[in-house]
Formats: structure tokens, sequence, C-alpha cells
């Protein structure tokens, strides 16, 4: 990991790949489960883990969601990428050493699914998770757009699928009718519109294409 210093009400890119770099996700239903699990453990204290709870009966299911999120949050999911062998999430830490309890409960809970599913044993990621303090305003809103760029520049997608990349915050930036897990106000209140955000972001794809030659986002370099 970085030796970013932790703070509440401080942004952090947080990185992590597989093992190898051998895929994570492979299935529209392992991106669904990861999604679930992030919206999930981003909650301070879940009483029950993340199979267990999707295993109630849909009265339980439903009363004990409806507790969980009352809970305060170890981080805030402010942009966040899934990819086949990797993810970027931007994380507003909001509790002491929420982004690392928040990064290790989430790739826990999503290894053992993986595991369980395909009888495999052993770590899914590539050690402890890496991790770059946001610094500025103008950083902030560069390293939104560098995650929401990430399936084009990997070209894993072509530009004109980006808008609807499932496994990613930016549909839900443009779309606020999408169901979301993340928190966009600290990125959108930059921008005069969405459309204004969407904008910011697109005109940069041929740069984000060309992404690894800046070191202070490019955590998989370092």
């Amino acid at each position: 990991m970085s030796q970013a210093i932790f703070a509440n009400n401080h942004f952090y890119h947080t990185f992590n790949r597989g093992v190898a770099r051998q895929p994570t996700f492979k299935t529209k239903r392992d991106y669904d489960r990861a999604i679930i699990a992030l919206d999930y453990y981003q909650y301070e204290k879940p009483s029950l883990k993340l199979a267990r709870a999707l295993s109630l009966n849909k009265e339980d299911e439903l009363k004990f969601f409806q507790g969980l999120r009352k809970q305060p949050k170890l981080a805030e999911i402010t942009a966040y990428c899934l990819m086949p062998n990797h993810f970027h999430l931007l994380l507003k830490q909001k509790i002491k050493n929420g982004v690392s309890k928040f990064l290790s409960n989430f790739t826990n809970s999503y290894t053992r699914y993986f595991n369980t599913k395909r009888e495999r044993v052993g770590p899914l990621f590539q050690g402890i998770f890496r991790a770059v303090r946001i610094e500025t305003d103008q950083q902030l809103i560069h390293v939104s757009r560098y995650i929401h760029l990430n399936p084009v520049a990997s070209l894993v997608i072509k530009e004109e699928e980006l808008d609807t990349y499932s496994w990613s915050s930016l549909p839900e930036y443009l779309n606020p009718r999408i169901n979301m897990i993340s928190q966009q106000k600290d990125i959108l209140d930059y921008f005069p519109s969405r459309i204004a955000y969407r904008k910011f972001v697109y005109d940069q794809i041929d740069y984000a294409k060309k992404l690894e030659e800046i070191k202070h986002l490019m955590l998989e370099k370092r």
C-alpha cells in the first residue's frame, strides 16, 4: 500500500488487481455481486455477512437493509469502475480507518463468493490495495474522469458504449434515475450540469489512452 495518511473527509484513489493479473470478474453475475458488496460493506457494522443477508426471506431482507442504511458509513464511494482483472475506487473516508476497513471487507467478501463459486482456494487480489491521497480539487475531478474512462482507455469497450457501461459509476453521474451507490455531489458541484460533466469526461478520451505516462494517476506502475 502507498504511504497515504488516511484522514476523515479526505479523498483517496484506491486500486487493486487480480493475483498475477488474473481475471477477478468473469461473468455478469460476478460484476453484480461485486457491486452489491461495494454497496453493502461501505456501512460500518453489518451484523451479517453478505451471503447470509441475501439468503433472508424477502420481508426480513427488507427490514435488515432498511436498518443497515441507517448506519454510519466507513467510506463514501465517490466514483468506481470494475474491470476484468482490477478495480478503481475513489473513496471519501468517513470514520477512522474507514477506507482500509471498507476495502478489506469488500475484497474478503467478494473473494469468498468467487472462490466458493469456482471451488477455488487462496487470495484473489494482489496483496494490500494501493492508495493515493487526493490533494487538490483539480486532482479530484481529473481522477474521477480517469476512473470513468478506464474501460475505453483499456480497450474493454468502444467509446459509444461508455455511457452504459454497467460496472462504473458514470451512468449514475449521467442519469439521476439510475439506482446508485456513488455519492456524486462532491464532483458534480464543479460543473453546471450532468451534461457538462459528460463533456469533461469525453473531451479527454484520446488523452486517457496515454495516461500510462502520468505517474500520479497510474497506481499500476507504483
